[in-house]
């Protein structure tokens, strides 16, 4: 039994880590996900707040925190200049309350 709890706490935590922590790199091949700001929220797949610290960053509800280096990261991204070329479209907000996903079908590119 005590292993089962173990294997379930460890699990919980699993499924809680995710891609939050973001790292820009300087070319498309070193990307996992290719990103497009866009000018509208009304046309973004992730409304995006950029968190002041690393601890604010946690599950998949679009508050990101940008890291200098690529270790540090829960996932790599590349800014494409066109949105045809990218895999997510994002709107950056001023705001935290409206962070999230407009899109879900788009989510499992952050995990």
């Amino acid at each position: 039994m005590k292993q089962f709890v173990l294997i379930l706490v460890l699990a919980l935590v699993g499924v809680n880590i995710s891609a939050q922590k973001v790292f820009t790199t300087d070319y498309k091949s070193d990307a996992e996900v290719k990103v497009f700001v866009v000018d509208y929220k009304s046309d973004a797949d992730l409304v995006v707040y950029k968190c002041d610290y690393k601890s604010d960053a946690s599950g998949n509800d679009g508050k990101w925190f940008f890291v200098d280096y690529k270790s540090d990261a829960d996932k790599k991204i590349y800014f494409v200049d066109y949105k045809s070329d990218a895999d997510l479209k994002i709107f950056f907000s001023d705001y935290k309350s409206d962070a999230g996903w407009r899109e879900k079908s788009k989510m499992h590119l952050m995990y």
